[in-house]
């Protein structure tokens, strides 16, 4: 999520080295290197991910992540707060702030808009001041701030007391090193959540322990809510303590606690949390701290880390690079949060409390827009299992609460953005791996929720009816749940449509994996020739008035900036563009400037633009995929706290960086085929959970050799922009070598990767010709039913002329193909548009006179009386040879 905008939202292992991986290392070649660095020792991997990452980073200037302590995808996020006016969307947190209003609960890396922030905990010495206590803050000294994977720690006060936090799936530790003194205070703001509190409650418990509860939601502005339980316990006894509600206030506003610090000055709190129960926060803290020994915790929470950190290692690169890869990839296993108790029980999507598979934790926080176009595919690449259970909890909310989430917060809906993504990140999670979930009921699941209107998909019948979304009846007028964004929203659903067919597909559903392939290229039905732009059309056919920079109809983008979204048929929109050229041409301007800082050119800090720099390994130029990719990886992204200018969302734009890194990007929904840049380290390994490793070794990699000469694939040569997941899932090994100006390396028709038109064996696209000059088959209107009459008109270079060469002998338009009426064989039957079928009613074979006979029918296909008339409908007839049947097929 990012910018200002119309919905209000804030702008925005412990490693060992594998015998394969070291085989793999001593055999790099040497192409592109002098002889003096062709005899260095090869960089060493880096040592301790854990430790080179470095929370600070993208906390301030529009990343909004939180710097705090956190466990891979844990329930806890201990981290600071910033006061009010600098406690940025979801993180909390800004490095800019010389203050903070205390330590909180939970957190949200970069969403976007404001939430969680439970809890607050303030250390601070000389006793409670007069007051509201809930809005007191201490300074905060960033000069002894230091964060890593699953440690953060930090000095605050005029009197320093230092605060180090660390944590475990469903807990936390926090230890505080105050002076020696009698006025040793903690301060717990029950009322001070990110977008406040409500029905709080404080029990002391003996001279050691504080349980209680909040409730707090109203994430992007919707009504759902949360209750959070807490157990904390400290080290040392309270000398005093009281449980403050300040008058007017319905509910307890804090809990002040003091401490006698003249002999020992450390007070350790250990806290469990559910979003259950009391009983459960309580039994979580107990069954994962049994004392208090913060370094036994942080250790623990590091070794953690490093075991999913280490699952990529690198070498060589900067000392920069290095952190800002496994920052990234920390960042990336975030989220989604378990919010399964130790008892296996949750609060799910019907508000009640359901019991998980033991092993199988559920997972919230889907922030579903911006993480299936990255995020999801590195969570299964990285940890399967994981995956698979975070799959799993995206079809228990289904059964719960009757759709997917489409940005799922907590155990609610929340409608803040477009299309149905989960339904792409199901197929995303499946394609790399994680296949351990009900892959029988989440294609029933996704089948059910593509082809009725519901609070995820309002606009299927009018997308059934019309192949896109009209722009004057697809309003807030059909209900619930931000309906908007006509043109966004069918791009949305195009890509959620095409993971749709991938996942039917390795079902074994071909006949759904042909439907929604064939729905998925909707988006042509907006393509409009004249502007070259995806443009919002009205119910009648017009296309509304639109220039590049025009926002209305695209969800925090402009139309310019979705114009490339079309991440599984770059060939099917090159072709429309006027041929790879004209692409090329409009992509090299377009990428001039990163972080839309002008209109009609690229927003790679936002999801819109997510895959698109690796639109050229389609057309003919991966070089300057190669120059694009490495300036991105370069200017946007920075390892200081205002490194990087929009909103993480949960680790999508960090994964954006680990994807650049290694030379790949998961470009396709729903498929794990890999179009390929080059690497930024000299070496990578990737341990699968097979067991196998890909091991990528680019030697010469460095700031000035970023473009590929050549590769070979397991010792083969390849001129291939693409990695096919046949080939990465069983284990591989990628040489680069590398140099500082550009080849000719994959810029042969055949090296692109796969795009997808009409079907899954979709071929050339371009105009069916006739012999009679300057005309074109044509589909009516741009008609979407069966019935549609295909027609002669004046060639234009429309969608509605637009034909697939299917290898099946079809011939693609509009979603459908050109059919025999009827499937009859006599002079004079009409042909139309229908179905896709593979029946002999549409097939076209091409003769050597340049006819196009239907075996059939034993006919040709015919343009009735050599006529130039526009709007002419065609015909099969006796085969003769005349221009009238005459055809140039793509």
């Amino acid at each position: 999520m990012t910018g200002s905008n119309r919905t209000g939202r804030p702008r925005r292992l412990s490693s060992l080295i594998s015998a394969g991986a070291l085989v793999a290392a001593t055999a790099l070649g040497t192409a592109g290197l002098s002889a003096g660095a062709a005899h260095a020792a090869a960089p060493a991997f880096v040592a301790d991910p854990a430790s080179t990452v470095n929370t600070l980073v993208m906390t301030s200037g529009g990343g909004n992540d939180f710097p705090g302590a956190d466990s891979p995808f844990g329930m806890v996020q201990w981290s600071p707060d910033s006061p009010n006016g600098s406690r940025n969307a979801g993180g909390g947190y800004d490095y800019s702030a010389n203050s903070t209003r205390g330590f909180s609960l939970t957190h949200v890396a970069g969403p976007g808009c404001g939430a969680m922030g439970d809890l607050p905990v303030l250390p601070f010495t000389g006793g409670l001041p007069s007051g509201d206590p809930g809005v007191l803050t201490e300074s905060l000294n960033h000069s002894t701030e230091t964060g890593n994977a699953g440690y953060y720690t930090v000095s605050t006060g005029s009197t320093p007391v230092k605060t180090e936090l660390t944590t475990t799936a469903h807990t936390g530790i926090a230890r505080f090193t105050f002076p020696a003194t009698t006025q040793a205070d903690l301060l717990l703001k029950l009322l001070d959540s990110q977008n406040g509190s409500s029905a709080t409650a404080a029990q002391i418990v003996g001279s050691n322990e504080v349980t209680g509860q909040l409730t707090s939601g109203g994430f992007c502005g919707e009504a759902g809510s949360y209750t959070l339980h807490f157990d904390m316990v400290f080290s040392q006894n309270f000398t005093s303590s009281q449980v403050i509600t300040e008058s007017g206030q319905g509910s307890p506003n804090s809990v002040f606690l003091n401490f006698n610090t003249s002999s020992n000055q450390t007070v350790q709190a250990k806290v469990g949390i559910s979003y259950v129960s009391a009983a459960n926060a309580s039994a979580n803290l107990a069954a994962e701290q049994s004392g208090f020994n913060f370094s036994t915790v942080q250790t623990a929470a590091h070794n953690a880390w490093n075991a999913q950190l280490n699952k990529i290692q690198i070498a060589g690169g900067t000392t920069s690079q290095q952190q800002l890869f496994y920052t990234s990839l920390y960042h990336a296993l975030l989220h989604p949060n378990t919010v399964t108790d130790v008892n296996n029980q949750y609060m799910g999507f019907d508000n009640a409390v359901h019991t998980a598979a033991s092993g199988h934790p559920q997972y919230d926080q889907f922030s579903g827009w911006d993480v299936y176009k990255g995020q999801t595919q590195l969570a299964a690449f990285v940890d399967p299992s994981i995956a698979s259970d975070q799959a799993q909890s995206l079809v228990n909310d289904y059964a719960q609460g009757g759709t997917f989430p489409q940005w799922g917060f907590m155990n609610f809906y929340n409608w803040v953005m477009d299309g149905d993504p989960a339904t792409a990140a199901i197929a995303n999670y499946y394609a790399f791996g994680g296949t351990n979930f009900n892959t029988s009921t989440a294609l029933s699941d996704m089948l059910n929720e593509a082809t009725t209107n519901n609070n995820v998909r309002r606009g299927t019948s009018l997308e059934n009816t019309y192949g896109y979304l009209p722009s004057d009846l697809y309003t807030g007028s059909l209900g619930c749940c931000n309906v908007r964004d006509t043109a966004s929203s069918l791009i949305e659903y195009d890509n959620a449509d095409f993971a749709l067919s991938r996942f039917a597909s390795s079902m074994g559903d071909s006949a759904n994996a042909t439907k929604f392939n064939a729905r998925a290229n909707n988006w042509k039905h907006i393509f409009n020739p004249a502007n070259q732009l995806l443009n919002p059309e009205s119910s009648n056919g017009s296309f509304d008035s639109i220039t590049t920079g025009s926002t209305t109809g695209f969800t925090e983008s402009t139309a310019a900036q979705n114009r490339f979204d079309v991440g599984f048929d770059q060939a099917g929109l090159a072709a429309l563009y006027g041929g790879n050229s004209a692409i090329n041409s409009a992509l090299d301007y377009y990428f001039q400037s990163f972080n839309s800082s002008h209109s009609d050119q690229s927003f790679l800090s936002n999801e819109v633009d997510l895959g698109t720099p690796w639109f050229y390994d389609w057309t003919g130029e991966p070089s300057h995929t190669q120059s694009v990719v490495n300036r991105m990886l370069n200017q946007l992204y920075q390892d200081t706290p205002a490194g990087f200018p929009n909103n993480d969302d949960l680790g999508t734009m960090s994964s954006q960086y680990v994807w650049g890194a290694l030379g790949m990007y998961p470009v396709t929904p729903g498929s794990a085929d890999l179009a390929l840049n080059s690497p930024l380290f000299t070496q990578a390994v990737v341990h699968l959970d097979s067991g196998s490793t890909i091991t990528i070794n680019a030697p010469a990699a460095s700031a000035s050799n970023y473009y590929i000469q050549s590769l070979t694939v397991n010792g083969t040569a390849s001129t291939h922009t693409w990695l096919p997941a046949s080939t990465w899932k069983s284990g591989a090994t990628l040489n680069f070598t590398l140099g500082s100006s550009a080849s000719s390396w994959g810029t042969a028709a055949g090296d692109a990767p796969p795009s997808y038109d009409q079907s899954s064996a979709g071929g050339a696209v371009g105009p069916l010709t006739s012999g009679i000059a300057g005309k074109c088959a044509d589909d009516d209107h741009r008609g979407t039913a069966n019935g549609t009459k295909i027609q002669l008109w004046s060639c234009n270079g429309s969608v509605a002329q637009q034909f697939t060469a299917n290898a099946n002998g079809s011939l693609g338009i509009m979603g459908g193909c050109l059919d025999v009426t009827s499937g009859g064989s006599a002079d004079g039957t009409l042909v139309q548009l229908y179905t896709c079928n593979n029946t002999g009613s549409q097939v076209w074979q091409q003769q050597s006179n340049g006819s196009l006979v239907n075996p059939q029918s034993g006919k040709c296909l015919d343009d009735p009386g050599s006529s130039t008339t526009d709007g002419t409908q065609l015909q099969i007839y006796t085969c003769n040879g005349s221009n009238a049947q005459k055809w140039t097929i793509p």
